[in-house]
């Protein structure tokens, strides 16, 4: 007699899977990029990923995880690939470095030039590439902070990832330590987004009539520096360079640009650049028609890497910008001014 085995209820299901390993590319590009060829290189690589981010003048990162079943290559093989089609198509070379996230595979590319550097993906063997390095090879970490931190006798990146939380908070406070922490280990959750942020952004002013009061001219400068400083919020951006135009009554020009220390969309931060762009001028009553304020190398914010600060004053300043943003969102682009944009008492607007 055969006995039919008891069913013991349903097979278990397998464990989820958990996400896929992420194979990020950062490709830092030389040579000259004019007459189109930055675009070009987008466009070639957009044929092997959909998911690319434009880091301009010269940079570029790739998510390169959905494309290594259709091309059947490991991410190495894939990144050399596409290097080699840069030069042979373009005459482009570049440094490139491949990692499972975006900030590792950025530093990657900058450790050999003109070559590929692979981060292992086994986290003993990244850890070792990354723990000895300077601290100042992490983004956001200038001289300064690396300087207050050199006094506590931290030097490498394995030492600030050794470091109790709260020790690093008594020397940078909380938020930049927390910041600082999650880069010494590795962390970087961004996603690479494909997006072609747009070539720059431009305010203006013109006046009534010809403008020669010094007063006036730094209160316009002002002006602009806040008005690029709230649409680049808006848009999710940052300039990492300012151009100032100064249109005279003979129809002349004077034009001054300067590249920022970091990229940046904080009002203050541009409006400084700004006046220091007017000073270079040295106008001596000069009879100012126009005044025009260009932002460009412009990035997608949550791309760059702002200099971690220990000064809490910065942190409040740009909750305040945040709160005001808001406001204007809601009740109109005049609802919040900064005090050093109202106009003084019977001011006309006009200049003498």
């Amino acid at each position: 007699m055969t006995r039919t085995p008891r069913r013991q209820g349903p097979e278990p299901s397998p464990p989820p899977a958990g996400p896929r390993p992420r194979h990020i590319a950062h490709l830092r590009l030389h040579g000259t990029l004019d007459g189109g060829r930055y675009d070009a290189a987008l466009a070639l690589l957009g044929d092997i990923t959909p998911h690319v981010q434009a880091f301009p003048p010269d940079a570029v990162q790739l998510d390169l995880t959905s494309a290594l079943r259709y091309f059947g290559q490991d991410p190495y093989e894939l990144l050399q690939m596409a290097r080699m089609r840069l030069m042979a198509l373009y005459g482009i070379a570049s440094s490139a470095g491949l990692a499972g996230n975006r900030m590792l595979a950025a530093m990657a590319a900058a450790a050999e030039p003109r070559q590929t550097t692979q981060i292992p993906r086994d986290q003993a063997a990244a850890d070792r590439w990354l723990r000895p390095r300077p601290l100042t090879a992490l983004p956001g970490v200038g001289q300064a902070t690396a300087a207050a931190l050199g006094r506590y006798g931290l030097h490498t990146v394995g030492q600030v990832a050794d470091l109790p939380p709260a020790t690093l908070q008594r020397i940078l406070g909380a938020g930049p330590a927390r910041l600082l922490a999650e880069r010494a280990r590795g962390r970087d959750p961004r996603p690479v987004t494909p997006q072609a942020p747009a070539a720059q952004l431009s305010a203006d002013l013109r006046y009534e009539r010809d403008c020669l009061d010094p007063g006036q001219h730094h209160q316009g400068v002002l002006g602009l520096a806040e008005q690029l400083g709230r649409r680049l919020r808006a848009g999710g951006q940052v300039a990492g360079r300012l151009t100032l135009t100064v249109r005279y009554a003979d129809r002349s020009s004077t034009t001054r640009t300067r590249a920022l220390p970091e990229p940046a969309d904080h009002s203050p931060d541009l409006a400084a650049a700004a006046l220091g762009l007017l000073t270079s001028l040295g106008l001596q009553r000069a009879r100012v028609r126009a005044l025009d304020l260009r932002a460009d190398r412009l990035a997608p914010r949550e791309a760059a890497h702002r200099q971690l600060s220990m000064d809490p004053s910065e942190d409040r300043a740009r909750a305040l910008e945040a709160a005001a943003d808001r406001a204007r969102r809601r009740f109109g682009p005049t609802a919040v001014l900064p005090a050093t944009l109202a106009p003084p008492p019977g001011a006309d607007g006009g200049g003498g």
